[in-house]
């Protein structure tokens, strides 16, 4: 099952991105390195709520 999560900006905790993840294949929260444009670099996202 596909559940939507929110990627925020771990610089600047702005809520960049959303996307799906498929749950049973990633229980734990996702890390990704994406580009941040209040940042205007590309900087650590990790799932919120």
């Amino acid at each position: 099952m596909r559940v939507k999560i929110t990627l925020a900006c771990t610089e600047c905790k702005q809520r960049n991105y959303n996307t799906t993840k498929e749950k049973k294949n990633h229980p734990e929260r996702m890390e990704i390195k994406k580009y941040c444009k209040f940042c205007k670099a590309h900087t650590v996202h990790k799932e919120t709520k």
